[in-house]
């Protein structure tokens, strides 16, 4: 009889402590096909936007299943209220925005671990424990080493931070959210503008300084060369991007085609 799958991909923490760069991409479109398709595609993560995507916790989890079936670690961005049932459901990682001070980050990091490391409330009964199946110390030990918790810096504030929150004991990598940023130092969208990159180059730095994973928005591989020359090796993409500009680029090789005939 084959052994059982434990429910919790725990391969994410590894990724964000090695050399080497990782690469994912937002989802917020409520769908565990489109997850499934970004790991047949490659991709190491996959950030399930609870932020500003659409799907409720229910649909969560048939995506946390999905990327555990298909081979992807699923991250979950969502706010601090949903962190307990977002790990019970068996997230490799949460990525919290607007996280803008080491204060902040201390007593996230003390939510994500169990004790004596943290103040996690156990529950065995979980899709992360396998219902029961994999509860215990066994259950605690491996979530403790095997869940991440990225910490998205998004202020001029927490820019001046971002080398004291990566410091903080249980915070596996930091994300610089440039696009909010732009618009916390008055760019609006323009996260071009040289003074926001200036920003990103700085806050990059020191989280890099601080020893941990830096993280950043990369929609081009000229993104990624550049932002990885800065330090950052945990790249993000965004799924509806990139589905919508392969969508515009058949629906205007369509209309060539008809014109040449």
């Amino acid at each position: 009889m084959n052994e059982p799958c434990y429910p919790l991909n725990g391969d994410l923490p590894a990724m964000l402590r090695g050399g080497g760069p990782v690469r994912g991409l937002f989802n917020g479109l409520p769908s565990p096909a489109v997850v499934e398709m970004c790991a047949y595609a490659g991709f190491d993560f996959i950030i399930l936007d609870n932020e500003h995507g659409s799907a409720d916790l229910d649909t969560t989890e048939h995506m946390l299943r999905a990327a555990r079936a298909a081979g992807i670690a699923p991250v979950v961005r969502c706010f601090e209220h949903d962190l307990p049932r977002i790990l019970d459901m068996g997230a490799s990682a949460v990525q919290v925005p607007m996280v803008e001070s080491a204060a902040q980050a201390r007593r996230l990091a003390d939510q994500m671990r169990y004790p004596p490391l943290g103040r996690r409330g156990s529950a065995f009964s979980t899709r992360a424990a396998g219902y029961g199946a994999f509860g215990g110390a066994g259950h605690t030990q491996r979530s403790n080493d095997g869940v991440a918790l990225i910490a998205m810096v998004e202020t001029p504030q927490a820019i001046a931070a971002a080398g004291e929150i990566a410091a903080v004991d249980g915070v596996d990598a930091v994300f610089i959210g440039p696009n909010d940023l732009a618009h916390a130092m008055g760019y609006g969208s323009d996260w071009n503008a040289a003074p926001v990159q200036q920003a990103i180059e700085q806050g990059l730095g020191a989280i890099v300084a601080a020893g941990k994973c830096a993280g950043i928005v990369a929609l081009t591989p000229a993104d990624e060369e550049k932002y990885g020359a800065w330090g950052a090796r945990y790249f993000a993409n965004v799924s509806t991007s990139i589905i919508t500009r392969a969508l515009a680029q058949a629906a205007a090789a369509g209309r060539d085609a008809r014109l040449r005939y």
